[in-house]
Formats: C-alpha cells, sequence, structure tokens
C-alpha cells in the first residue's frame, strides 16, 4: 500500500523519537518498507522502554504472579485480588517521575489521576490513594520548590476527586537531586463478576472514544519517560500532561453506570502513549485488527495532525469496545455527564493497526508485531560489589544515647511527615480507619467488618550496598507494617525505579533487586500482581539509588480488631518480638550520626520474618496487645519514642545492653522485629508461647510518664521529642532553617 510520507526520515529523527539504528532497521525488516512519519512516532511509542519493557521484561516474568487469592495478575490495567463475599480488591503503583521534575505540579496531579484510571478502568471505585516520594539534598536549590510542587498536585488532584490519600512515604538524598521519584498508588473495590479486561472481541465492534478532548500536552511523554536526564530537562517542560480532576471524576462515574449495562466488551485507559497504546493493546490481546478515523476524535486544539493525535497524552480519557447496537446507550451515559463521547473506529480481522486522516492511511501496520516483536533485550549486568561488615564497637558512640535519638527523629527521613499529610484529605469517604503515621492505612471495606491494609515501603540504601537483600527487605517490611496492624498480607503491586540499564552496574541493581523480590514473595506467598518499571532515571550520568518501591494489600476480617502503634495505657509492659544483634551497617545512625554510608544492610531471614510476623498477628487477632509496631529506620529506640509520640505516654525502659554498644543495642536496624504492649498480667504467657513457637522475645519496660527514661541516662521528654519531630519539615518548608550539605535517603 502507498502511504503519504512527507518528512523525509533521517537517522536524526529516528533517534530524536529514541530508536536506536538497529531498533530501527528491524522496524524496516518487520514492514519492508520505510515508515511513515506517523509510524515512527507509534513505533517510538510501542517500543521505548516505558511501554515495552524491553530491558527488564525478562526477568520480571522470574517473579511469582499467582495464588489462590488471585484474579488477575500483571498485564492488565492493574491487578485484582478476590478478599472474600464477592468482593475484590483492584491497585497498582505507577511512576510519574520525569513530567514530576520537569513541572512538580501537574506532574504529580496527572500521576495520581493516570493510576486511579487504570483502577476504575477495571470496574473499580477507588476508596484509597498513597504516594512514595523521593526528593534531592534538602540544601539543594530546587528540593523545597519541588517538594511544594509535588505535594500541592497529589493533594490538588487528590481531593478534587474525591479519593482519600492515606498513606506513602518521602524520603530525601541527594541522589535524587535531578532526578525526583514520584510513585503513585490507588486501590479501589469492584465485585468478582463485574471485573472489566482489555481485550476486544468481536469483528466489526466499534471502537468509541470518551472522556476529554485530545490537545498537545504530552506528547512523546512516554519517550521522555524512557530516556535519561541531560542539562536541558527545563525544555521538556511541554511534554508534561495537564489534568482536571473534576472531569475524571466524571469520568470515573460515567464509566461506572456504563459498565452496570451489557454495552461494554473491553476498555482501556489512555495514558503512556496515548491513543497508540491503548488502540494497539487492546486489538492485540483479542487477536484483532483495529482501524481508527482521526477526523472523528474530539479536540481541543486546531489543525492536529495524525501524528500529534496518536501520541498525546492528554488526560482523563478512555478508549472502549462496544456491544453491537449499544452506541446510542453508551452515547446517553456520557452525553449525561457532559463528556466526549464518538466512535472513532472498528475492530478489523486481519491484525492489521490502520490509521486514517482526512481519508489518507497514515499508518498501516501489524498489531501484533508492535507489542510482540518489541525488542527484548538481555542486557550484560554485574552483580554489586560485597560490602565489608561494620564493627558495631568500631562505630563512635553519641555523647548521649537521647542527643542522638533526637537528631535523628528530626532529621530530613525521620520527621514527621504531617505537614504532608495533613494537605491530603484524608478522610473523606467516611472509610478511613487509621489515618497517615502509622506503620499502615487501614480503611474499612463498605460498611464492614472487613479492613483492608495499605503500605508504601523500600529503603534505597539498602538496595545501593546489596539489592538482593534490599529486595528483600523491601517485601519483608511491607509485610511487617501490614501484619503490625492485624491485617494478613495478600499480594503487591511494585515500581521499580532505577537508572540506565546499559550501564552493567545498574542492569546488575535491578536484577539483584528482582531476584530478592522474588524470593521473599515466593518465601511469605504473596505475589506481586502488578506494577510498572521505571528505567533511565537520572541526570548527566549519575544514577538515583535504586528504589525498587513495592506496595503491600492486606486483609482485616473485622476491621475493628486492627493495632496501632500509639501506646494506649499507663503501666502497660512493653516487649520486643525478635532478635536484636546490633546491625549498623547502612542504618540511618551510621549516616546521619556517625555520619558513614557503608557496610551492608541487615540481613533478611525470611523463615523467621514469616515465623515472628504470623505470631504478631495471631495476638492482635485474639486482642492481647494493646499496641503493636515494627522496628524498621532508626531501630528500638526509634520505635519506641514513635510509639510515645503518637500515645501521648512515657516508657520507662528497665533492661540494659550487657553484650552489645549501647548505640548498636538502640539503634541498630536487625529485621523481623516488633514492638508490642500489653497488660502486666498477659506477660508470662506471651514469653511462653513464643519460646514454644521460637520467637525471640523480651520484656523491655513499662509505659507511663512524660518521658523515655533509659538504664543510666538522662531522662527524653516526650514534648522534646514531639518538638524535634514535627519541626523540621515545616521550618524547612517555610524557609525558617539553614540546611546544610546532608546524604539523608
Amino acid at each position: 500500500m502507498s502511504i503519504p510520507n512527507d518528512i523525509p526520515i533521517t537517522p536524526d529523527l529516528v533517534a530524536d523519537h529514541g530508536l536506536k539504528p538497529d531498533e530501527y532497521q528491524r522496524i524496516l525488516d518487520l514492514i519492508g518498507r520505510e515508515p511513515t512519519f506517523t509510524e515512527l512516532g507509534i513505533f517510538s511509542a510501542m517500543w521505548n522502554e516505558h511501554c515495552s519493557y524491553k530491558s527488564s521484561k525478562r526477568w520480571l516474568k522470574t517473579l511469582p504472579t499467582e495464588g489462590p487469592q488471585v484474579i488477575q495478575g500483571p498485564g492488565e490495567n492493574a491487578g485484582v485480588v478476590d478478599i472474600g463475599d464477592g468482593l475484590a480488591v483492584v491497585f497498582k503503583m505507577e511512576s510519574h517521575n520525569h513530567p514530576s521534575f520537569i513541572e512538580p505540579y501537574q506532574g504529580a496531579a496527572t500521576g495520581v489521576g493516570g493510576i486511579l484510571r487504570d483502577v476504575f478502568t477495571m470496574g473499580a471505585r477507588p476508596i484509597a490513594a498513597m504516594n512514595a516520594l523521593r526528593f534531592g539534598d534538602p540544601a539543594h536549590q530546587k528540593t523545597r520548590h519541588l517538594v511544594s510542587g509535588v505535594v500541592a498536585g497529589i493533594g490538588g488532584y487528590g481531593n478534587s476527586f474525591g479519593v482519600p490519600t492515606v498513606g506513602g512515604e518521602v524520603n530525601f538524598h541527594r541522589r535524587y537531586n535531578g532526578n525526583i521519584l514520584v510513585n503513585a498508588f490507588a486501590a479501589g473495590i469492584a465485585r468478582t463478576d463485574q471485573i472489566f479486561y482489555a481485550a476486544a472481541t468481536g469483528v466489526g465492534n466499534s471502537i468509541v472514544y470518551l472522556g476529554s478532548k485530545t490537545g498537545r500536552d504530552g506528547i512523546h511523554g512516554a519517550t521522555m519517560a524512557s530516556a535519561e536526564f541531560g542539562e536541558d530537562a527545563e525544555e521538556k517542560r511541554p511534554t508534561v500532561q495537564v489534568g482536571d480532576p473534576f472531569s475524571e471524576k466524571l469520568l470515573l462515574e460515567a464509566c461506572l453506570e456504563l459498565m452496570q449495562t451489557d454495552a461494554v466488551i473491553a476498555i482501556q485507559d489512555m495514558g503512556a502513549a496515548g491513543l497508540t497504546c491503548s488502540a494497539v493493546e487492546m486489538g492485540a490481546k483479542g487477536d484483532l485488527g483495529v482501524e481508527l478515523d482521526l477526523d472523528h476524535v474530539p479536540c481541543r486544539e486546531d489543525g492536529m495532525t495524525a501524528y500529534e493525535m496518536m501520541l498525546s497524552e492528554s488526560q482523563e480519557r478512555m478508549l472502549m469496545v462496544l456491544r453491537p447496537g449499544k452506541e446510542d446507550v453508551a452515547r446517553a451515559v456520557f452525553e449525561k455527564w457532559d463528556l466526549d463521547f464518538a466512535v472513532i473506529g472498528r475492530t478489523t480481522d486481519d491484525l492489521r493497526f490502520v490509521v486514517k486522516r482526512h481519508g489518507e492511511v497514515m499508518a498501516d501496520l501489524p498489531i501484533k508485531e508492535l507489542g510482540d516483536e518489541a525488542p527484548e533485550y538481555d542486557r550484560p549486568w554485574i552483580p554489586a560489589e560485597p560490602a565489608a561488615p561494620v564493627d558495631p564497637s568500631e562505630v563512635p558512640a553519641p555523647n548521649a544515647i537521647g542527643d542522638a535519638l533526637l537528631r535523628l527523629v528530626g532529621s530530613p527521613d525521620m520527621c514527621s511527615r504531617r505537614w504532608i499529610w495533613e494537605q491530603y484529605d484524608h478522610l473523606i469517604l467516611g472509610n478511613t480507619i487509621q489515618r497517615p503515621g502509622g506503620d499502615a492505612a487501614v480503611v474499612r471495606v463498605e460498611d464492614g467488618p472487613k479492613g483492608l491494609a495499605f503500605t508504601l515501603d523500600v529503603t534505597p540504601r539498602y538496595c545501593e550496598a546489596d539489592p538482593v537483600e534490599g529486595g528483600k527487605q523491601a517485601v519483608a517490611e511491607t509485610w511487617r507494617n501490614l501484619t503490625a496492624v492485624g491485617a494478613t498480607p495478600l499480594a503487591l503491586t511494585d515500581c521499580l525505579n532505577f537508572g540506565n540499564p546499559e550501564r552493567p552496574e545498574i542492569m546488575g541493581q535491578l536484577v539483584g533487586a528482582i531476584q530478592g523480590i522474588g524470593e521473599a514473595c515466593r518465601a511469605l506467598e504473596y505475589p506481586i500482581v502488578s506494577g510498572n518499571v521505571s528505567l533511565y532515571n537520572e541526570t548527566s550520568g549519575e544514577a538515583i539509588l535504586p528504589t525498587p518501591a513495592l506496595g503491600g494489600v492486606g486483609l482485616l476480617e473485622d476491621f475493628a480488631l486492627s493495632a496501632s502503634i500509639g501506646f494506649k495505657a499507663e503501666g502497660e509492659t512493653i516487649l520486643v518480638i525478635g532478635e536484636t544483634t546490633g546491625h549498623l551497617g547502612r542504618s540511618v545512625y551510621l549516616r546521619d550520626i556517625a555520619g558513614r554510608e557503608d557496610g551492608p544492610p541487615p540481613p533478611v531471614d525470611l523463615e523467621t520474618e514469616k515465623r515472628n510476623g504470623d505470631f504478631v498477628r495471631a495476638l492482635i487477632s485474639e486482642g492481647r496487645v494493646s499496641a503493636v509496631h515494627d522496628c524498621s529506620d532508626g531501630g528500638l529506640l526509634v520505635a519506641l519514642a514513635e510509639m510515645m509520640m503518637a500515645g501521648g505516654i512515657g516508657a520507662s525502659i528497665h533492661t540494659a545492653p550487657d553484650d552489645l554498644p549501647a548505640h548498636a543495642y538502640w539503634f541498630g536496624e536487625d529485621q523481623a522485629r516488633y514492638v508490642v504492649t500489653l497488660a502486666a498480667g498477659g506477660v508470662e504467657r506471651l514469653l511462653a508461647e513464643a519460646r514454644d513457637s521460637g520467637v525471640a522475645a523480651a520484656a523491655l519496660g513499662s509505659t507511663g510518664g512524660d518521658a523515655l527514661k533509659l538504664p543510666g541516662e538522662d531522662p527524653i521528654y516526650l514534648d522534646t521529642l514531639r518538638s524535634c519531630h514535627e519541626g523540621w519539615l515545616p521550618d524547612y518548608m517555610a524557609g525558617r532553617i539553614a540546611t546544610g550539605s546532608t546524604t539523608t535517603d
């Protein structure tokens, strides 16, 4: 077929589209001719890293994705997990890193909008959102601006849409100076017999465009997300999408209303690569061809070309395949909600992807090969060099344990995030049981009694030192955080953020992290059901810390039995579950107090994690413990301080380490540990059961008073702790404090 092509395809143009010479040759071999300009854009969109996973696909296939609770694993808009009573939780996490660095408000806002669409595209009503954010050195000239814009964007979109933002994490490190991370998570509830998928079926069925109009915003957004930043990052501002949460709310209601009819065969969000990716995926998954007539696409800008329309990433748009004769039913629903509705194409039986504009064929490509024949690389990789162990006795002790604790709880990484989460509506919909600030958020399912717990976790400094152990630890920490509120961990979503995979050491980080994640998921029977890979997160040759963020979802049979971190009463006994060995390698104490970032991360014993977690979860379900908190960053003493601040009650610790340096005992970051409180009368029974179960457990002291009292140390008063913990972030954002260089993560 002769297709008009008025723009010459040059090597520079190919390179501008993110395609390497051998990839372009693959295109020539595949279609037997030179592509048109529009076709080149389509290949660029479908074959970039963000959409094709060409560097990570072979490793992602090794992850466990199945289980008796899994209804839908990776490959759809979101994962789907059965929670009983005919209901399912639908959830996913994705990155919006590059756009958020260029334009923080809109980048973060449209990240929230995109992940919400992934959820309700499956037929689920969103019930919760979270985010995992990484920023550069607080002293860097752009950091405060980026924090302000990202937080405002997340709050502006989520609050306006009407979904509670219930949790997340925020960290700082100079390695994110030129490439921040904005990872957005959303979860929704659907009926198990009303899940909607993307695979089109039936020849000659209408393909309809729904939602907002198409503009020129976001063109090449997916391609930009598949390339390193240089010094010209600001010039990429036009590729950032612009969101409208009010239109998205209308789109949600219209989609869910139409899904109650029998009109919908398939539905796909127009996310990365816009109309191109959504149309190709719907056809290819159903073994069908697709023919589009762009003359019918609603546009908000004049004179848009086929190339621009196919690559636009304008927000709040959907693509559907309808059952024959249901066009009027669907049109009536969407016009009722004041949204655009247009029949823009049809399914065919020729496995071709045909795009027409003004009566001319602008693209005619094999639809399966656009996805299936995308390059898949087995990139060279080298494992991380093992780090030399850190001897706790050789790490300098602080002048006073209390001084070190105050420095830690008031540091950029460990301080309260209240300034952030108070800008998010975390109570809208009226189902939030546990607000941000604890181990995991808890949200009621419909009218109860069931609840769902959500958490986001990863420790990049661990992954930098040992990607395998870091990957295992990220899984284990989500497991502990869900366990600590009493939830049974169900499944995970991942968002794997790394640098340039063409560098063997970076590829080694990705491979190692996936290996560690897979090992932990198998041991804990905790599958990955959805996710995202974000590579090329580096600027001018400096990569981010390896950051494989994980979102964990757990189920409570009765939300009223959920546990929280705050001390509940005076005179209760405080116990630690799990063994303390004083591991200081890669700890926040080593970094922030001793000024070192070295050593291996704490090892993760997955059998111990499971045994200890099951033991703690049983205690919670039986109502035998009043407060529970897992031990992570900052170790045992930071966990105690956080429980004090959350409950407004002090603690007296009666035990002192006799075989470890005090700073190693209190600030070591050994894994598989929890701090719990209970009435004094139940202590001996708990300790006996722990011994019988092979679980390490020890009494530490008791709750009470207005200070933390440690043997041989001055009291650390609750008011002083709170002042340090709550002060840094609002003071920093208001410009009230000077910031020196920091290396926090």
